[in-house]
């Protein structure tokens, strides 16, 4: 892109010396005898837009180089910059677009160091206009995004499947979205998740923002979940207490830095609690009214908690006498998880029976003392249990399997898992006694055989699930009679049992939406 300007004269040579544009390299060729810094002239208004380069390069001569100095290896003559041309050198084009570094005659772009001389070629490149006047006029004007076009209520319907932690953050984008995103009608759930969360900090903000429409009580709060959060302390638990009279539901599973102090306060003062999960909190050891609700609002309590889903996994601490008060202050419960507490015994239970009727789902897995005469106790239920887990409480047998099909003939799903007492008799009694049965696991039960899975499938066409993991007596045969009468069989579990791929194969095409969970390499 480097060409030669025609030939010019001045008074001294004779020579039409006026600069002459070159799109898209400007070149501007002196006379030797000229210099180059007499066309020097200051910027004027207007033309700072205007940005060039102009390097000087000369023949090979070493002499001392000025600074600022910038090289073209493939040009014969050294290159100088000029910072600020003079306008009238410089003829701006529309159609010009050059680049600033220097060009070899190849096209190449060249960068060395070499000395300068008198005889000098001078070559200016020059930039587009970048046009700052339009870019200040254009930064004066607000630009609306597509979604500023939203009306305010289908904002809030966006904001509302949002998590807590989102929700805050939009409330920081713009005077707009802060309104919309402390809307009462957007905060009747709060969630807070992560082990490094100050959660009692946390829950100070949110409640002191929410509280200034209504001062010191948050009314829109129902629902607070603070799952894992490790630092929450029975601090932040006492200003959910004193500010959300509202609360119908508390998850603060796995917080086992808070105590029974807090968990009274928070039922004492919330008569509208309905779930609480309180499952890894294992300094908390029973759940009842404070000695001051249960004086002043006892009208109000009639001496009850009002909660139906209680979950208390986990928790070590757990014992008899403690199930006795819980359930003695909560009648209307219907799910109570108890997994794990191993201090809990068959004296419990006749305590919960007692209390509270309508309980519908009931776990007690990996409570070792729990036996026979606690099913008969869970037992007296009667039509409304419809979930039970027993697993891995070895003290039960065919004997308390018989009363809770006995008397619990509504009974959907059985768990019972290391019960290693269970036999096909037991089988028998639970296949003719629950009709309506769902799912079912007796693995790891090595007396269940073949005949009870045919009795089952007689008599438990609905089954869906079924586990029957590390029965060492189930063979084809069971698999076979289930896989025939059981077609709505969804999921089967026969890891670690000697059942033959042929009769796999057989559960396959008889019940084809059925997924099979099993451990032997040939059936595939």
């Amino acid at each position: 892109h480097q060409q030669r300007p025609s030939p010019h004269s001045c008074a001294n040579c004779r020579l039409d010396c006026s600069p002459v544009l070159i799109t898209p390299v400007a070149k501007l060729e002196f006379h030797p005898k000229i210099n180059p810094n007499d066309f020097r002239q200051p910027l004027g208004k207007g033309s700072s837009s205007i940005s060039s380069d102009i390097t000087s390069s000369t023949d090979p001569t070493p002499t001392k180089a000025p600074k600022n100095v910038a090289t073209t290896g493939g040009l014969d003559s050294s290159t100088r910059t000029l910072s600020t041309p003079s306008p009238g050198l410089i003829l701006p084009s529309k159609s010009s677009s050059l680049s600033s570094p220097a060009l070899s005659s190849n096209g190449h772009e060249t960068n060395s160091s070499s000395s300068f001389s008198a005889p000098a070629e001078t070559v200016a490149v020059i930039h587009p206009v970048p046009g700052n006047h339009t870019r200040s006029r254009q930064s004066k004007t607000h630009h609306f995004s597509p979604i500023d076009n939203l009306p305010d209520h289908t904002l809030l319907q966006i904001f509302s499947h949002l998590p807590t932690n989102q929700l805050c953050r939009c409330a920081r984008v713009c005077r707009r979205w802060y309104n919309l995103a402390w809307d009462p009608r957007l905060w009747s759930t709060v969630r807070l998740t992560g082990e490094l969360l100050h959660a009692d900090r946390a829950i100070r903000v949110l409640t002191h923002r929410l509280c200034q429409d209504t001062p010191n009580v948050c009314l829109t709060l129902e629902t607070v979940v603070v799952n894992g959060c490790k630092r929450l302390t029975d601090r932040g638990l006492h200003i959910v207490a004193q500010c959300c009279p509202e609360l119908r539901r508390l998850e603060v599973a796995g917080c086992y830095n808070i105590s029974n102090e807090s968990v009274f306060e928070v039922v004492s003062r919330c008569p509208n609690l309905e779930h609480l999960n309180l499952s890894g909190c294992s300094k908390v050891t029973c759940i009842s009214l404070t000695q001051e609700a249960s004086l002043q609002l006892s009208p109000l309590h009639g001496q009850q908690i009002s909660i139906h889903y209680l979950d208390m996994t986990d928790c070590f601490s757990l014992e008899d006498e403690s199930l006795r008060t819980i359930a003695s202050h909560c009648p209307r419960l219907t799910h109570l998880y108890l997994r794990r507490c191993s201090r809990l015994s068959d004296e419990a239970l006749r305590h919960l029976a007692l209390h509270c009727p309508s309980i519908k789902e009931l776990s007690l897995s990996d409570c070792r003392l729990v036996g026979d005469f606690g099913l008969r106790e869970v037992a007296r239920l009667e039509g409304c249990l419809r979930y039970l887990s027993v697993a891995h409480c070895t003290w039960i047998t065919d004997v308390g399997i018989r009363y809770v099909a006995r008397y619990c003939p509504r009974l959907r799903y059985l768990n019972a898992r290391g019960c290693e007492g269970l036999t096909d008799h037991g089988m028998g009694h639970l296949a003719r006694s629950c009709p309506k049965l769902k799912s079912l696991d007796v693995g790891k039960c090595p007396l269940v055989s073949d005949s009870g899975l045919e009795q089952l499938a007689m008599y438990c066409q609905g089954l869906r699930r079924v586990s029957l993991r590390a029965c060492e007596s189930v063979t084809g045969r069971g698999l076979k009679a289930l896989a025939a009468n059981c077609c709505e069989l969804q999921l089967l579990n026969v890891q670690d049992c000697e059942v033959s791929p042929d009769a796999l194969r057989f559960v396959r095409r008889h019940c084809r939406r059925c997924v099979i969970e099993h451990t032997n390499p040939a059936f595939y």
